[in-house]
């Protein structure tokens, strides 16, 4: 209270500085950036399944892996407690971008099958992809963090739809992995679906 009555420059200066550290609404005037570098994580996410699918055709390994999958989504669950993420919310986001992989890798085994194989060594699942997946999987839960606000809301998959469209419109989204992406945000909605933009 002296503070605010008497305004001089150092209590001023106290005042902005603690306005510029205080959090912001999660989406405020309809600003819905965190869904959009969600998607971006997501889509993310999708690309790295080439190279997944490319090692698991040149090791004649299944697409589906059921133990690496389940260790995943008990990952997530802890990591997702520690961010103040709903872990239940957090499993069911994960099991959709690992379904929507699986979606993509299925998709290029199909086509490797009846056309030809992909070409030039597969890059290395230890070293090079599997990493970039866990990094994104920390990225991915802050960013759930971020959206959580969001997903009671009632316009939250008409949000989320219209957030696709104008990222895929600001990128150089490959359109043949569409229905993958739509996939992956199956669950940022408590009521699922990623809803009509019109």
């Amino acid at each position: 209270m002296n503070c605010l009555l008497r305004i001089g420059a150092s209590c001023a200066l106290a005042l902005l500085a603690a306005l510029a550290v205080a959090p912001a609404p999660a989406f405020a005037d309809g600003d819905d950036t965190a869904l959009t570098n969600l998607i971006a994580l997501a889509s993310q996410r999708i690309s790295l399944a080439e190279p997944v699918a490319r090692w698991k055709w040149a090791n004649h390994q299944a697409i589906t892996d059921t133990p690496r999958e389940n260790a995943l989504l008990a990952d997530v669950g802890r990591r997702a407690v520690a961010a103040d993420v709903d872990p239940t919310f957090a499993r069911a986001f994960f099991q959709d971008q690992i379904d929507a992989s699986k979606d993509v890798q299925n998709a290029l085994f199909a086509t490797w099958r009846s056309a030809q194989p992909p070409q030039g060594p597969a890059p290395d699942l230890a070293t090079s992809t599997r990493p970039q997946l866990d990094k994104l999987t920390q990225s991915l839960i802050a960013g759930l963090a971020r959206v959580q606000p969001l997903r009671a809301a009632p316009d939250c998959p008409s949000r989320v739809a219209q957030a696709l469209v104008n990222w895929k419109s600001l990128t150089r989204y490959d359109s043949a992995r569409s229905a993958a992406l739509t996939h992956a945000l199956g669950h940022v909605c408590e009521t699922g679906g990623v809803g009509a933009t019109g």
